[in-house]
């Protein structure tokens, strides 16, 4: 195990327990937080914007790419479990994924979902009309989060700011049509670190979180550190590397290739190790209802992991020889 890597799980250790909501914190009675629906999961803080989200969220993806009854199926099993966070994105199925959110989430639940939404607009013009149809599409005025989405490059970050994208995002809240702002990408941790060189403004960030990172293109070790220091709140995605953790070397499959889960760790550890990092949610995408609910089970099962069990695991998945080009085939 290199030094580094212990000394960088060892830092995160110490704030790990901060960013975790307490619940007595938030009501007096005992027992996690209610809404309308009933029980939620257990909350975390989202960073510097002052809200508190529950630690498991929906993808927008496989909503997307569900048909309907499917996609109502998970939300519904979502919202049942106590989940509050829905993520979504105007290119998951060209609009799709957010009509099916303007059909079955927002007319009867808005009012306790926290929904996020993204634009992959490389200029200004382009992103406004982006958030403008999001909100259409969606049926609602305004989005909880809006996120630049799918930086590839420095160069990316440059452009987009160049053509105006992070002035609509600006605006986007100054005007109440998103209450918080962000950024994601999963290809290049260099374009999260030059993003977070160029601006301050930005409050959330979303990112590649697993126990295979740390191995390879780290965005763990390079990025989550400053996310950490400037109190940003922490989306993890491909927690299972998008079915590459299932011998999958494309988004949403499995495939023939080594599996990680569950030939080097159980799928409780894979997901409890994210939860054992300063993440503010884990954004999960299930393929159907049965697969949201293990999520929620995980959720309610979570307990800490120590820094000795994240290392361990760490080295166990350094030795087993994987070849990230495979496992996380999304990294450039």
């Amino acid at each position: 195990m290199h030094s580094d890597r212990r000394s960088f799980l060892k830092k995160l250790a110490a704030v790990t327990t901060g960013i975790m909501v307490s619940n007595a914190e938030l009501q007096s009675m005992p027992g996690n937080k209610r809404d309308r629906l009933g029980e939620l999961l257990p909350l975390r803080k989202l960073g510097k914007t002052g809200e508190e989200v529950t630690m498991l969220g929906v993808g927008g993806a496989h909503i997307g790419k569900s048909d309907d009854k499917t996609a109502q199926d998970i939300l519904e099993a979502a919202l049942e479990g106590g989940v509050r966070f829905f993520d979504n994105a105007e290119s998951y199925n060209s609009g799709g994924a957010e009509e099916k959110y303007g059909r079955f989430l927002v007319p009867e639940y808005r009012d306790v979902a926290f929904i996020m939404t993204k634009s992959t607009g490389k200029t200004g013009a382009l992103a406004q009309q982006h958030l403008e149809d999001s909100l259409r599409r969606m049926r609602t005025e305004y989005v909880d989060l809006w996120q630049i989405h799918s930086l590839t490059s420095p160069e990316d970050v440059d452009s987009r700011i160049a053509e105006g994208v992070l002035d609509v995002a600006i605006k986007a809240k100054e005007s109440g049509k998103a209450r918080f702002i962000g950024f994601t990408g999963h290809a290049n941790f260099r374009a999260h670190q030059h993003m977070l060189e160029r601006t301050t403004v930005l409050e959330t960030c979303q990112m590649p979180i697993n126990c295979f990172d740390p191995t390879y293109k780290s965005f763990i070790n390079n990025v989550l550190p400053i996310l950490v220091e400037r109190d940003m709140g922490i989306l993890a995605m491909k927690t299972l590397s998008n079915g590459g953790f299932f011998g999958g070397t494309r988004h949403f499959h499995g495939g023939d290739n080594p599996k990680m889960v569950p030939d080097i760790v159980s799928l409780e550890q894979a997901i409890h190790f994210v939860w054992s990092l300063p993440v503010s949610v884990l954004i999960t995408g299930p393929d159907h209802a049965d697969m949201m609910r293990e999520k929620i089970a995980l959720a309610k099962s979570f307990k800490h992991m120590s820094e000795d069990d994240r290392l361990a695991l760490i080295e166990r998945v350094d030795q087993a020889g994987y070849d990230g080009k495979l496992v996380e085939f999304y990294k450039v």
